[in-house]
């Protein structure tokens, strides 16, 4: 009779079924292992969903737009920075224009935002305040708001969080931070130059954060008393309409042709179509670019830590698998086909996948939801509400999934071609895989050097960094799959890598060796213990490598304001404007006896030198301003002088305001690649000055060129052929702008003089010293304007509070500006040392999971040399060998791994962002990585492996 060797119809699906069920006994059987794999996929799963969810829970949707600006009111009116009558705001940014033409028109006057309120309305308003109040010596700016922020139609913009309403002018609302700030409790009186308020009740604006110190009046509250602060500085009333009837687009639209702005309840629910929000119906231009360069780094760091985990899972999957080799060889005896016997290693990583992405996705949006319950429960306006991502978590549960499935395909590919025989005889059966994984390795690592330089040169070729950022997913998709191909094909050659440094052991230690020849014999176990520890060493060598560049880019593109431990502090101030909108006479002190007394009250003051620069007086400046009188009369100097960049000097920038290159030497160093001018940025003196601003010795030349009438100038791109160009702007007139960014002031004098280069020690905001007679024959009006004060060290909490009551001795309630210059070093060597910390912990972790792991497999290993009379010593010694082999191994070439691909992504978001900085390789730091991580868990693996082994139960057949 002829065998019927026809398939039985739904054979493979029982044959699943069969796998399925013969895993989840497996699994049931060996919790501590499963628990181990569920827990590797599950917390980088966790990781990401809830990194996504906080990142998505940053940005407002319409509705808590509306509800935290506008209450329960239909429309906000304020303000809109126009220059004509075609500009068209954003609908719910509605402070941002979306549509700014370039044909500004002078003749334009905005009109009052109360002059177009529609009818038929109640109206709110709300008011920011400028006021002051005492601490010790010192008057402090106080944030305060005229508002009735209890009114029923602010609910959801307002909640008062302890105390009571208000019921009497006498009594206010403060914010948290303010009674933080200085130590009030409720029921207690502020001072301020408003007059003196009980605070009966804290309140919380759902705008802002908790921290910031506000005084909550009612309209009218204080009238008297308070100065009126510049429309500038946000001094503008908000009016908010209560009504039933909705605020239309249209009407939105006629209120910014008067330069009014109108954040709409209606609008934002129902926002306008594209081509509406625009003067010609094209696209908005205002919105900036996506920053692909942070995803770039995000989506890295994320596929690294994914396959650290995939791999580590498979160290416990390929234990998994041969402590089922003689189940699975029964299996395959009774007639299983090696698809169904691999299957049921697959099954495996099916039931723990789908365990372990569920529940880390839960994790992952339970611990997201509590720190967005948490931070809104303590006042910060970071996180706006809880804004799961189904997309983006329904990704990473894939690719945790995905990488649990790959982590059981290899242990399961290798088990279903066991011989059968072999199997049931030992359970150690060889399998000949011949030299293909090192072939197909090592086309992996040529493809992955393929794909990483591809993704760094097309980092190098767009000329501009707008371009460049626009490129960054493709090249995120190349280097990251750079990377995870270089890890894949590293791991592929690791057995050629055993054998190879097995062949050279022979003059090592006998545990070495033993631990050497072990890890040749048994590459099935050596194999998956060093690619844990290779990605994890991965993993750890790129966020090195991030993390020194990201502090080396902060070094170079910190905004010195003077010299480390410097503050410049003025010698005559004006106070606030007056109730009629005057400002009062200055302030002038003595240089002598404000150094006297500095010095008394700060140990640390070193020295100080006397600025002499030209200093802004009296100008009268606003629409009211009369442009026919000259910049400079004998009672105002509107004059603010800069240095001219001379033709071919320019800084090349981009449309989105980029450096288009970061390393051109135009870009570079004191007032570059943006400079803004100040009074201060250019003093009058001689070699004094130049000591105490630039922070080095002059040069002769450069004595010569003040001697000569000429000026030393900080920075070469102001110099062309010896002479430098300085030039007054008249800080009335405001140069037209077709951006969001102010554009400077219009040039009304220029005065060639002779310049020599000094530069300084680091990029101060200075264009230099200019001699007396130089700055005569330009015409400036010099003044004793600021004192510059050096500090031995960093002043502490307690001295900047002296200092502060030093100078409130001298200007009274006229408020200064003081600011320490702290540099860049301070506090912030140990972000590198701490990244190193944790990189050890993250490899260490991998390691002692693989190699107990691995000691687990080899435990029969260590059972035959108890048996032929060794020594408990050797049997650690020889686990401390395994240790180090694996941590070494992989430490080693997840370095190789882990910084070119770092390299790469530093390289291409320092141009997409126009800032900068070349890669930083932390070699102190990777060589502890390589050596000491594995010393320390050898160390450990020594330490804790018992000497003498427990009593095992015979197996079959022995």
């Amino acid at each position: 009779m002829a065998l019927e060797l026809t398939p039985v119809p739904g054979g493979r699906r029982h044959s699943f079924r069969v796998a399925l069920r013969m895993a989840r006994r497996d699994i049931s059987r060996h919790k501590g292992r499963s628990l181990l794999i569920i827990l590797l996929i599950m917390l980088p799963v966790a990781g990401m969903t809830g990194a996504a969810t906080l990142v998505q829970s940053m940005q407002e949707t319409p509705g808590e737009r509306v509800q935290y600006q506008l209450g329960k009111t239909q429309a906000r009116f304020q303000s809109l920075n126009a220059v004509n009558s075609a500009m068209v705001q954003d609908p719910l940014m509605d402070h941002i224009v979306a549509s700014n033409p370039q044909d500004i028109d002078p003749d334009f006057v905005a009109a009052d935002p109360q002059d177009v309120l529609p009818a038929g309305y109640k109206i709110l308003t709300e008011s920011q305040l400028d006021l002051t109040t005492r601490v010790g010596d010192a008057d402090v700016s106080l944030m305060g708001r005229a508002v009735d922020a209890l009114n029923p139609a602010f609910e959801g913009k307002f909640q008062l969080l302890n105390g009571r309403a208000p019921q009497s002018a006498a009594e206010a609302l403060v914010s948290p931070g303010l009674l933080d700030r200085f130590g009030m409790e409720l029921g207690e009186n502020l001072t301020t130059s408003a007059g003196t308020f009980t605070a009966v009740g804290t309140l919380r604006d759902f705008g802002v954060s908790d921290r910031n110190e506000i005084l909550f009046l009612k309209p009218g509250q204080g009238d008297d008393a308070i100065a009126p602060l510049p429309s500038g500085r946000g001094g503008q009333t908000k009016y908010y309409l209560v009504g039933p009837e909705p605020v239309t687009w249209a009407q939105v639209r006629e209120a910014n042709t008067v330069g009014v702005s109108v954040l709409s309840r209606s609008v934002a629910f129902n926002l306008p179509p594209m081509d509406q929000r625009s003067v010609d119906g094209s696209p908005p231009q205002y919105e900036q670019a996506t920053p692909y360069s942070a995803y770039l780094t995000g989506g890295f760091i994320g596929a690294l830590a994914l396959l650290e985990v995939g791999l580590l899972a498979g160290a416990a999957f390929s234990v998994g698998a041969k402590r089922q080799i003689r189940e699975l060889a029964l299996l395959a005896a009774s007639g299983a086909e090696a698809p169904t016997v691999q299957a049921v290693v697959m099954a495996a990583g099916l039931w723990l996948g789908t365990i372990a992405v569920a529940a880390g996705a839960a994790l992952g949006l339970a611990g997201a939801a509590g720190a967005v319950f948490w931070v809104r429960y303590l006042g910060s306006e970071r996180l706006a509400g809880f804004h799961p991502d189904i997309l983006l978590t329904a990704t990473a549960m894939l690719m945790g999934l995905g990488a649990c499935i790959l982590a059981a395909l290899a242990p399961a590919r290798q088990v279903s071609r066991q011989a059968v025989l072999g199997a049931l005889k030992s359970g150690r059966a060889p399998v000949t895989t011949g030299k293909w994984p090192q072939r197909i390795g090592a086309g992996m690592l040529l493809l992955s050097a393929v794909l990483l330089f591809s993704g760094n040169a097309l980092a190098d070729v767009p000329a501009d960094p707008d371009l460049l950022n626009d490129r960054m997913p493709l090249i995120t998709g190349l280097v990251i799959a750079g990377a995870v191909l270089a890890v894949t094909g590293l791991v592929l050659v690791t057995g050629f890598v055993v054998a190879l440094m097995t062949s050279r052991t022979g003059r090592l230690p006998l545990p070495l060796r033993m631990a050497a020849r072990d890890s040749a014999r048994n590459r099935s176990r050596t194999v998956p213990a060093v690619a844990a520890v290779l990605a994890a060493a991965t993993l750890a060598s790129a966020a090195m490598v991030l993390a020194a560049s990201q502090e080396a880019r902060e070094r170079e593109n910190h905004q010195w304001n003077a010299l480390p431990n410097q503050v410049v502090l003025p010698l005559n101030e004006s106070g606030p404007p007056l109730a009629d909108g005057s400002l009062p006479a200055p302030v002038a002190v003595d240089p002598a006896k404000f150094t006297s007394a500095l010095k008394n009250a700060v140990g640390t003051v070193s020295w100080t030198q006397v600025l002499e620069t030209p200093r802004v007086t009296n100008c009268p400046r606003g629409p009211e301003a009369d442009l026919s009188i000259p910049p400079v009369t004998p009672t105002f100097n509107c004059l603010l002088y800069s240095l001219k960049v001379p033709a071919g000097n320019e800084c090349a920038l981009t449309e989105g305001q980029r450096v288009q290159d970061p390393r051109d030497w135009r870009c570079q160093g004191s007032m570059r690649p943006i400079g803004f001018s100040s009074s201060g940025s250019l003093a009058v003196g001689g070699e004094a000055e130049i000591r105490a601003m630039l922070g080095t010795a002059p040069s002769a030349e450069a004595l010569e060129a003040l001697s000569n009438g000429g000026m030393v100038v900080t920075n070469p791109v102001f110099v062309q052929d010896g002479r430098a160009v300085v030039e007054g702007a008249d800080m009335r007139r405001d140069k037209v702008s077709t951006t969001q960014m102010h554009a400077g002031y219009e040039v009304v004098t220029s005065t060639e003089v002779p310049a020599v280069v000094m530069v300084p020690e680091v990029p101060v905001p200075y264009f230099g010293v200019i001699s007396p007679a130089a700055a005569k024959s330009a015409g400036i009006r010099l003044t004793e304007s600021s004192l510059l004060v050096q500090f031995s060290a960093y002043p502490s909490p307690a001295e900047q509070d002296l200092l502060a009551s030093t100078a409130a001795g001298f200007f009274g309630s006229t408020p200064i500006g003081i600011y320490v210059e702290p540099g860049v070093d301070r506090d912030s060597s140990w972000v590198i040392w701490s990244i190193v910390g944790i990189s050890a912990l993250i490899t260490l972790s991998a390691a002692g999971i693989t190699t107990g792991l691995s000691l687990a497999d080899s435990r029969s290993d260590h059972m035959t040399l108890a048996g032929v009379g060794a020594a408990p010593r050797l049997r650690k010694a020889l686990a401390g060998a395994q240790a180090l082999m694996t941590g070494g191994l992989g430490s080693f070439l997840g370095c190789l791994a882990g910084v070119a691909p770092a390299v790469i992504i530093v390289h291409a978001s320092g141009r997409a962002t126009g800032l900068g900085a070349d890669a930083v390789v932390p070699w102190l730091q990777l060589l502890a990585l390589v050596i000491i991580v594995p010393l320390t868990g050898s160390a450990l693996a020594w330490i804790f492996t018992r000497a003498r082994l427990p009593m095992s139960r015979r197996g079959l057949g022995t």
